[in-house]
Order: C-alpha cells, then structure tokens, then sequence
C-alpha cells in the first residue's frame, strides 16, 4: 500500500468495498433492448431493508463504512445503490436528474431485486438522495416502506445554498495524478472528514481516463490547506487553488500531446443544474405529509427551515442534531448516523438489537 508523504504520513491508498459490504452486483432494469443497469452493493441477509441513497456527486460506496457500524448494532439488511449518472451506474438517459425519474429507479432496482414482495423496507437518503428517499415514499413507490430517514436535507437552506453550486465546482480540481491524491484532497479540502470512508468512497466519485497530456494542466497540484467554507448541497467545503486556476488559462500550443493517466470526476455536476430546483422545492411538506415513522439528523440546527420547525414542534418526526460534521454526514460521523438510526429501528420495532457486544467493532469517530 502506498503512503503519501504530503504532510503526516498518513496512508490515502483506496480500500475495496469488500472491506465493507457482502457482494456487489450489476441490475438490469427495463427491456431486453433497452436495459439499464445499476451498481448496488449488499450487506445482511435477515430483519428490514435499509435503502441508502447517496447524496449529488457522491455513490453507494459514500455508506461503506455507515453499513458496517448499523450492522453491528441491528439485525438488518442494507442495499446501497449508485444513482443514475452515479457511480458505476450506466443508464440510457444518464441527463435525466428529474425526481420522478430517480424515485422510479428506485423503486425498480427494489422489484427487480426482491419481487413484488420485498421485506420492510426503510427509506434511507443523504442530501439529494433524501429528497429521492421522500419523493419515492411520498408517492408510495414501494409499498412495503415503513420508515424514512432523511440525513441533512431541507428545503429551506438547500433552496438558499443552489446559486452558490456552480462557483464551487469550477472552484474544485478537475482532475487528480493519482486516485491516493484524490484521497488525500477530499480528506484535506474538508470535503469528507474522515479519512477511513474517503479511503473506500472516493473511489465511486473519480474514474480512470485516459487523455492527452495537453488536458492535464487543468489537474490539481499538490495538495496544501487552502480551505474554503462554502455551504451548498454537495459539500460543505471547497478547495480553491489559484495556480490551479491559472494553468488552466495556460496557451496549450507547446504542449507534446503524450497519452497519460489522470482520475476526473466520473459525473459533470453542473450539467444538472436545472433539476437542481425541482430536487427541494416542495420537500419539506412532502416530507412532513408521509404518514410514516420518520427521523430527520442534521448537521447544525440552523439547518432547520420554518416548515420543518413547526412540524418537530408539533411531533411530527423524531430530529437529532449531530455533532459537528460537514455535509457528508455519514461519511464523516457514521457511528453516530449508525447509533440515531438503530435507536429509530428499534423503537419502533423495525429491527432487533444485536447481542454481540460492540467491543471488537472500532469505527472512526
């Protein structure tokens, strides 16, 4: 395993899913001649089914090590699936970010894996895959569903956040020398703050290309601070590196045009900008009118928008404030996810506390 000597050696080498999930599999949705295909990964094999939705940008591989801190306090299953224009995920129509749309795949990954007749099923969405997770509920997309759990999103601050989206992707690098160097920069740039899940994550968000020399002053150089503080959808902070900037406006005339590895993110965010509205307006109500046990975590309590400060007044969902984390909540803190979602399971009787005692398991904090 290779080691970066950038700062502390600490080891940004990428960890394989296995580590964390049970199998991985490829599912093919729709017709012969016009298959989609999803990437989900699967855990358990007894008690409910958890379905993790991934939040803008990130993949199934964002509850690696969530999946195994939830199963060692509950008996459950866990299926975590790469969005469309995710991940390992390959769809026919991979512009399509419409909340109709992905509440639907949704709903067919779950029937083509388990039937007509899946096990209870709870609704588990990060950010934008929350908002999936309410509309998906809301329309009763899946009729065994029984809870929903929505991790930090509200309407009202990712309504005020969207303006700010774009100027912090052009902000990021576009690309990386190697995947250890990406590691090293989401763990760095704050964008994940755990480096035990950016090990095993940042594998689903960058891809392998091959390209031209020429391409690859755009790419990030090494890794140093600079931290911006930008609180949007996506991610809570940004790396902004002038240089980076300024290579970018380089003339590319004297460059030799040799073929090279660089890692690039595998979805262009910005190009979905015009769902970026139709993803929260409205969810908060949506959220609050499901007639199911729910449970709201959130990473600050200014987070909390009017609708949903009535509605925890009122009794409407259990909430719980977590301890300071960036928006990649269950990235960052996935013990304290794990433990506010098995104390959730368990009370309303979803699932069963586990007897091992929780001494041999040690997480990131």
């Amino acid at each position: 395993m290779s080691t970066s000597e950038v700062g502390s050696k600490l080891d940004y080498s990428p960890v394989s899913w296995r580590e964390y999930f049970d199998q991985m599999e490829d599912v093919n949705v729709g017709l012969a001649d016009s298959r989609d295909v999803f990437r989900i990964y699967k855990a358990g094999n007894d008690g409910p089914l958890l379905v993790l939705l991934h939040g803008g940008g990130h993949s199934a591989l964002s509850w690696a090590v969530f999946t195994t801190a939830i199963a060692s306090r509950v008996t459950c299953r866990v299926l975590a699936m790469d969005l469309r224009g995710h991940g390992a995920t390959l769809v026919r129509q991979s512009d399509d970010f419409s909340t109709q749309t992905m509440s639907s795949d949704v709903a067919n990954v779950i029937r083509a894996c388990y039937g007509e007749t899946p096990p209870p099923i709870v609704l588990i969405g990060h950010g934008v895959g929350g908002a999936i997770a309410v509309h998906t509920a809301s329309n009763m997309l899946l009729p065994t569903t029984v809870g929903l759990v929505a991790i930090d999103v509200v309407e009202g601050s990712a309504m005020e956040a969207l303006h700010s989206i774009q100027n912090f992707l052009k902000g990021r690098p576009k690309s990386f020398k190697s995947m250890d160097h990406a590691i090293e920069w989401s763990v760095k740039s704050g964008q994940i703050r755990n480096l035990e899940s950016a090990r095993v994550s940042m594998v689903g968000q960058i891809k392998r290309c091959e390209v031209e020399e020429a391409d690859t002053l755009e790419q990030a150089s090494p890794v140093t601070d600079v931290v911006v503080e930008c609180n949007e959808e996506f991610y809570d902070q940004s790396y902004v590196n002038d240089k980076e900037i300024a290579a970018s406006e380089v003339s590319l005339s004297d460059c030799t045009e040799t073929l090279m590895s660089v890692y690039k993110w595998r979805i262009d965010l910005s190009k979905s900008e015009k769902y970026w509205d139709g993803w929260f307006r409205g969810t908060s109500n949506l959220f609050l009118a499901c007639n199911l046990p729910k449970l709201l975590l959130l990473a600050g309590i200014d987070r909390l928008d009017r609708d949903l400060t009535i509605g925890q007044m009122q009794g409407k969902f259990m909430m719980q404030v977590l301890p300071p984390c960036g928006h990649a909540v269950q990235e960052d803190k996935p013990d304290k996810v794990a433990e506010a979602v098995a104390a959730f399971l368990l009370r309303h009787k979803f699932a069963e506390a586990r007897r091992e005692t929780r001494s041999s398991n040690s997480f990131t904090q």
